[in-house]
């Protein structure tokens, strides 16, 4: 693909709305999931801890 300026290839030939979207899209989520996975990985951990803080826990 040529694109002659910028401008068409930020245009992506009429079709920009559409791609530009995807990628908008997909960088949110994979930034949602990277923070989920941070949450979900610091509430385990949380846990955990406080499982093994506990008198008589169970290994």
């Amino acid at each position: 693909m040529n694109w002659a300026n910028w401008q068409a290839f930020f245009d992506m030939g009429g079709y920009a709305l559409y791609v530009w979207g995807a990628y908008v899209v997909t960088a949110v989520l994979i930034v949602l999931e990277l923070v989920l996975l941070a949450l979900r990985r610091r509430a385990i951990l949380r846990h955990l801890g406080a499982h093994e803080a506990q008198p008589g826990a169970a290994p």
